[in-house]
Order: structure tokens, then sequence, then C-alpha cells
């Protein structure tokens, strides 16, 4: 499964190649996926590499090699060198056991859903316990949930743009105490203030990591952040 900017980014080569007989230059993949640094491209280069889709040559210049492509249907629609309009997928259960990624999913017309409280945006500063109102609540397909129990926040600013996500997404939670590093999770820092972020855990230190250049990689000791959940699904409505 690729998320939406890896399946983008690989057509958008695959069509470059076609066209002009070479790799576009990072700067000209960076724009055509409206990212704002490079890095972003180098990361999503890397997934591609490690699922056997592109291939670098590494000691020559703009030499990427693209292996294969999505079987169409089972990966996210492009929205990059075509005009057909980017329609979300729905998430299978076993895609969302990805550590570390996720795609965006559509509220779909989907027969088995399961009702699940949504909470207020994440930026509010407040802990998850305090947002508890079910009188907001939204339908979210069972082929998206695993085991547990979720609940939804509306993300609040750019700070993790670059994973792909938006202000204004609905971030799909399953409630836990306990992540991996890599995985985005729900923490809440000092009892008050709760934010989505990359975990890192260096020792005794807990880092939480914006995707987002802009923003500074913020540390704690480990004892001030509390786990509240991890993000296993994103909804976003166009």
């Amino acid at each position: 499964m690729l998320t939406r900017k890896q399946h983008q980014l690989l057509l958008y080569i695959d069509d470059h190649l076609r066209r002009t007989g070479y790799s576009p230059s990072f700067d000209e993949m960076k724009d055509a996926l409206e990212l704002r640094s490079k890095s972003g491209i180098h990361r999503l280069i890397s997934a591609l590499e490690e699922r056997g889709f592109l291939r670098r040559h590494h000691h020559r210049a703009r030499a990427l090699e693209v292996l294969r492509l999505p079987h169409m249907g089972t990966e996210a629609p492009a929205a990059v060198a075509t005009t057909a309009p980017f329609v979300p997928a729905v998430l299978s259960q076993s895609q969302t056991e990805l550590e570390g990624a996720f795609s965006e999913a559509s509220i779909a017309n989907d027969r088995q859903t399961v009702s699940i409280p949504l909470y207020g945006r994440i930026a509010a500063g407040l802990p998850i316990e305090a947002m508890q109102d079910d009188s907001d609540r939204i339908e979210v397909p069972v082929s998206l949930l695993g085991t547990g129990e979720h609940y939804a926040l509306t993300v609040a600013g750019d700070s993790m743009i670059e994973a792909g996500i938006l202000d204004g997404d609905i971030a799909i939670v399953r409630r836990r105490e306990t992540a991996e590093n890599g995985q985005i999770i729900v923490a809440l820092i000092d009892g008050q203030e709760v934010t989505l972020k990359k975990l890192r855990r260096r020792g005794s230190m807990i880092a939480l990591e914006a995707a987002n250049r802009e923003y500074e990689t913020r540390i704690f000791p480990a004892e001030r952040v509390h786990i509240q959940g991890r993000l296993v699904a994103l909804f976003r409505q166009y």
C-alpha cells in the first residue's frame, strides 16, 4: 500500500521519464507535489525504494528507474500528471496496521460503520479527557478500525504537512498509552497541551518531531509526556 504522496510521486517520475528520457530534478518533484522542501521528496523516494517500486542509481545524477507501477484499483489514485480528480481510498484493516504509514480515507458509503466521538481541534491545548463530549460523533467504516477504543480529532495547523496531514483533517486515533519510534501519536504534555507529532525516544527523553522544517523538534523528559493514542487513519473532505 502506498500513501497518496508516494503514489503521486511514482506516477510523476514515470510520466517524466516517458516524456523526456530522464528523471525529474528534486526541485521539479517538490513543485509537482506542492511540498515546501526537498527533504519530503527524499523520504518519499526512500520509501518507494524500500517497497520495490523505484531504483536510485547513486553514482549518476538524476538517475531514477521505475521498477513497477501500483496495480490500478488497489493503490491510492493519482493526482499528478492526470486530469482525473483524486478520490480518497478506504484503508483495509491490514493497511491500518502498517507502522508509521497511513493513507487518506474518505467518509465513505460503507454499510458497516461505527460511531466514534469527535473531539475538538488538537491544537486547542486541552487534554483529551477535558475535550470528551459525546455530542459530536463521526461514522467510520469498520474496516479502518482494529481492536480497542478509538476517537477522532480535528487537526489544526501545518506542523505535519510533510506527512500529508493538513489543517482541518480529521485524525482517527486508537487510544493507547504506548507507541513505537516513528509512529505518529497524540501526546499530552505536562497534563495540559495536546499535540499530534512523530515519536522518538532518546534514552530518558522523548522527542516530538514535526513534519515541517519550519518547526523545531521538542524534547521533554519522558515523565512529562503522556501518550494518548496512535494515528491509524486520516479523513479529508473535499
